[in-house]
């Protein structure tokens, strides 16, 4: 029996996909719970359109993007922290310093889980962060730690 899948179905498939199941899966299972629909012309016809529209909104997210990344990479983020003798910090600086900071000062709105510093802040100076856009983009952005 061919199947239009409406929701997720572990070890059968993903929203969307034209699937082929048992007859007995599909009649007792899958459609009573609206899980699927037949595949008969209609649906696959509704199901094709779908796919499309969201293989259109996928591309236009990417391109947003690298858009996005590519605004990000001509920022510098200066960050005022303590710093104690011997040039060390008190405390660290972390994604989320750098998520407020971009909030505040250029009106960015970055999630600090999105946020990865490279190597280790240790006292005042030049670093870099990298900072996951999309899924398959990435921007590299500048800190700089000052004594504040």
């Amino acid at each position: 029996m061919k199947i239009i899948l409406q929701q997720d179905v572990k070890n059968v498939g993903k929203k969307g996909e034209i699937k082929e199941v048992a007859e007995g899966y599909g009649r007792n299972f899958l459609l009573p719970k609206k899980l699927a629909v037949l595949a008969n012309a209609e649906n696959i016809n509704v199901a094709n359109a779908k796919a499309g529209s969201a293989a259109r909104k996928k591309a236009q997210d990417a391109d947003e993007a690298q858009l996005m990344a590519a605004q990000l990479a001509k920022v510098t983020v200066v960050i005022p922290v303590k710093i104690g003798e011997n040039g060390r910090l008190f405390g660290s600086v972390t994604g989320k310093d750098v998520s407020e900071v971009l909030k505040k000062k250029h009106n960015i709105d970055i999630d600090k889980r999105k946020i990865t510093i490279k190597g280790e802040i240790t006292g005042a100076g030049e670093y870099e962060a990298v900072i996951k856009v999309h899924p398959s983009v990435t921007s590299t952005i500048k800190i700089q730690v000052v004594a504040g």
